[in-house]
């Protein structure tokens, strides 16, 4: 069972994925993609990403294997 704290560390099937979160800012910097574009698709639901309030958040290794299906 994953497990969780107070930190700004996010457990994920019981592996540590500090560090993996990203804002839609630095999900477009990593994508190499305008912010407003990251922002489009996920709201369109065409990118994995998950709304925390007001803000998207991502998930570095889930883009990676996003972008390797889109290349295929």
């Amino acid at each position: 069972m994953p497990e969780y704290n107070d930190s700004s560390k996010i457990y994920i099937g019981g592996e540590d994925q500090f560090g993996q979160v990203m804002t839609s800012v630095e999900a477009a910097e990593y994508l190499k993609m305008h912010v407003k574009t990251v922002c489009r698709l996920a709201k369109e639901g065409k990118i994995p990403a998950k709304k925390v309030g007001s803000e998207w958040r991502f998930l570095r290794t889930v883009l990676d294997n996003w972008l390797a299906e889109a290349l295929v």
